[in-house]
């Protein structure tokens, strides 16, 4: 069976609103690639809305998800940060990540209207992005003499992929990103050609 490369993310940021008895929820959506990136814009936004009572937030990172985090930030469990990541999750996207910020409006809402406001911001923002299609890749190392060259390109050329970076001496090392789909393909097309035994390859 051939390996899906293919999920759905978000392009660029964007918003939802809910009020409820006098408290806001602002739901922020932002494409992250890693938790480095999701933790700046938490960060950022708890700066900027230093007087919220809370900033509750979900992400999922990878293109199976496999990197992912729900937070209630000081609600009561499960009541915040789930109905974020469920809502991610029921769209079926990835490297994404959501914040709600909440103003307190003085009014309990229960955990029912809790669950509810964060499922609704998340969900207007959600409505409200641009999705995308992305590709999963494996970055991969070619290192390859000189003479090689032709034929590595050509093989290259008719995956359709372009280098990252590269380095032509005696010795050439050039750096591709493969959909995974593609991975094993590339590799069988290299240990096909008998012409490049000098050539070595490695995921990095």
């Amino acid at each position: 069976m051939e390996m899906s490369d293919k999920y759905k993310s978000i392009a660029s940021p964007s918003r939802g609103l809910y009020k409820d008895n006098g408290s806001k929820f602002l739901a922020f959506a932002f494409p992250v690639s890693s938790v480095e990136q999701a933790m700046e814009h938490i960060q950022s936004l708890k700066t900027e809305y230093f007087d919220a009572r809370h900033h509750c937030y979900a992400y999922r990172i990878g293109h199976t998800g496999e990197v992912w985090r729900a937070n209630d930030d000081g609600e009561p469990s499960s009541s915040a940060g789930k109905p974020i990541l469920n809502q991610i999750l029921s769209a079926g996207l990835s490297d994404i990540l959501i914040v709600v910020v909440r103003y307190f409006g003085g009014i309990k809402l229960g955990i029912p209207g809790l669950i509810r406001a964060y499922k609704t911001s998340s969900a207007e923002a959600i409505q409200t992005a641009l999705l995308v299609e992305k590709t999963a890749c494996q970055e991969m190392q070619i290192e390859f003499d000189y003479t090689d060259m032709n034929e590595v390109m050509k093989i290259l050329k008719n995956f359709n992929l372009a280098p990252s970076s590269q380095q032509f001496n005696l010795k050439c090392s050039l750096k591709v990103d493969v959909p995974l789909s593609q991975v094993q393909k590339l590799e069988e097309a290299f240990s096909l050609n008998y012409n490049l035994l000098s050539l070595s390859i490695r995921k990095t």
